[in-house]
This record gives structure tokens, C-alpha cells and sequence, in this order.
């Protein structure tokens, strides 16, 4: 085996897969956004360069941590093929005290437990206390995801879950039903979202999988981000309804679809109550109850870097 203090470790899925059931991303998170808050940590704005000749487009995410002493980037391809387009993502790790390489790793995996655990960080600070009822949007890895990370923050008593033909697909409705006794396969997203206290998305769509105009005051609704230009999981009238948070302010405006439109339509983004990073560090006002409340990620490089610092540790252990 290469001696890991000579040269940096590279994790394919499979490896990656193998070391996340070591590792707390939860935790990870926190550590994250505590670090951001304080002044720790700086996460320069996302970047999308287009291919020439319309061949596709890639992102690349950026992030660094005095306090980690790491800095790195994931950069996320989409390429355009005849049929299905190809879509990867690769993390490199580096050290801010040698300037080396510390590991190059698959980033599928890593994406999708940080993402849900970010999602979950903002549950923890955002949804209300007494909390009873989880609803899901959304069926697939990133869902599940989500449902893992946020089953121990409060006590469900109800977790709903909508996906289109979900009922259909037999083995993954099983996965759901497997998953914890309460949850629930409802017929549509309305259904799904009547009376939650929490509603998460979880989907790839481009445009709106659930009908804000009935959510109701204190309720969390949870957005994602996926490649497709200006994805919005909700309608952008939506922002002026309710108390926004965001995974960092400074950047998720002007990335995340339905902000960048509602910006158009005249939202201003200084409307935005708080980040994480701030929710953190208890330096912004937490939900009022009076109004819904909209919570949006678009995914951090920061994000990918510590959950990375979590693989490289739990590998090295």
C-alpha cells in the first residue's frame, strides 16, 4: 500500500462509499459553518464555465479553512453526449501548511451525504421544536439521504414521501417503507405536504415540484440545487411570503435559480434572514413563526472540502 504520508490518497465511489460509514457529516457541517461564521473559512462564489460548441458546461467549487488548514476544489462536469449527458465530480484536498495534495476523491457520494446534511443543519435550526411531521419530495439517493441525517432531530411522528410513480417502482417504495415504520407513500406532493411542519425537496427539477400557497406559518420548506439553468423547486413568489435563510449569503443569491428570477422580479436578496453560518454562531434572528419559513442550498465547495477532511481522516484511521 502507498504510505499516505508520501503521496496523496485517490478514492474512487466505491471507496468513498466504504469510508462514509465512518464518518459524521452532520458533524462535519457543524464544523463548517461554525468555522464560517467566525472568520475562519472563505467561500468564493461558485463558477460555471461553458464548454465551446455547446459540448456541456462544468462547476467548479472553491473553499478555504484556516482553522481546517485545508483549502481544495470539486469540479463537477457536464457533458453533452448523444443520449444521456455525462455527469461526474472530483474533490481535491489540499494543505495550507505543505501546499500538497492530500487526496483526489469521487465526489458522487461525498455530494450527496453533504448535501443532505447541510439540509439537516438547517432543519435543526430551522424547523420548530415541537416538530411532528417530515415531509419528503423526491425519491432517490440524495432523498434518502436527507430522511438518514434528519430522523434523529425531532420526534416524527409522520414522515410523508412523494415521488411521481414512486408506488410503481417497487424496489425503491420498499427502500422507503424499510427505511423506519412511519414512513408513509403519499399520492400527491399536496397530500404529502398537508399539515407538515417540514417539507424537504429533494428532486433534479428545473422547475417547481410543490404548491407553496398553502404552507403554513412556522412550516420549513427545504430546497436543493441541481445543473439545470435557474432550477427552482418553488415558486420565486414564494421569497416574498416567507422568512428566507440560505446556506451563505454571500453567494447562494446569485446561484440559486428562483432567486436570481425573483431578483428580476424585484426580491431583494438583503431580505435574506440568515445563513447557517450565522445560525451557527447565533448572530441572525431565528424563524418568527408568523410567516412560512423557505430554506435554500446550492452547495458549498466548503462544503465538499470538510466533508473531504472527514474521508481523509476516517481513511488515514
Amino acid at each position: 500500500m502507498t504510505d499516505i504520508s508520501q503521496a496523496a490518497l485517490v478514492l474512487d465511489a466505491a471507496a468513498v462509499q466504504k469510508v462514509l460509514t465512518k464518518v459524521d457529516a452532520l458533524g462535519a457541517m457543524r464544523a463548517l459553518f461554525s468555522e464560517l461564521g467566525r472568520g475562519q473559512a472563505v467561500q468564493p462564489p461558485q463558477t460555471l464555465t461553458l464548454l465551446p460548441e455547446d459540448k456541456g458546461d462544468f462547476i467548479t467549487y472553491l473553499g478555504a479553512s484556516t482553522g481546517a488548514g485545508l483549502f481544495g476544489a470539486k469540479l463537477s462536469p457536464y457533458l453533452v453526449r448523444p443520449g444521456k449527458p455525462v455527469i461526474t465530480a472530483w474533490t481535491v484536498l489540499m494543505s495550507l501548511e505543505t501546499g500538497q495534495p492530500l487526496m483526489l476523491c469521487d465526489s458522487g457520494e461525498l455530494t450527496t451525504e453533504r448535501t443532505a446534511a447541510t439540509t439537516a443543519l438547517a432543519v435543526d435550526h430551522l424547523a420548530r421544536k415541537e416538530a411532528e411531521i417530515l415531509t419528503i419530495i423526491g425519491s432517490g439517493s440524495v432523498a434518502q439521504a436527507h430522511l438518514k441525517h434528519v430522523l434523529p432531530l425531532r420526534a416524527w411522528k409522520e414522515i410523508r414521501v412523494y415521488s411521481p410513480n414512486l408506488k410503481e417502482k417497487g424496489d425503491v417504495a420498499a427502500q422507503w417503507q424499510g427505511a423506519d415504520s412511519r414512513v408513509q407513500l403519499a399520492e400527491t406532493a399536496a397530500a404529502a405536504g398537508k399539515d407538515a411542519d417540514a417539507v424537504m425537496l429533494c428532486t433534479s427539477s428545473g422547475t417547481p415540484v410543490f404548491d407553496t400557497a398553502s404552507v403554513a406559518p412556522g412550516t420549513l420548506v427545504t430546497s436543493i440545487s441541481t445543473n439545470v439553468a435557474n432550477a427552482h423547486e418553488v415558486d420565486i413568489a414564494f421569497l416574498n411570503k416567507a422568512e428566507v435563510y440560505c446556506d451563505y449569503r454571500a453567494t447562494t443569491p446569485g446561484s440559486a435559480g428562483e432567486m436570481k428570477l425573483a431578483a428580476e422580479a424585484g426580491w431583494r436578496a438583503d431580505s435574506i434572514r440568515g445563513d447557517l453560518a450565522e445560525l451557527q454562531t447565533g448572530v441572525c434572528e431565528a424563524p418568527s413563526g408568523v410567516k412560512p419559513v423557505f430554506f435554500r442550498s446550492i452547495g458549498l465547495g466548503l462544503e465538499d472540502i470538510f466533508m473531504a477532511r472527514a474521508v481523509y481522516e476516517a481513511a488515514k484511521a
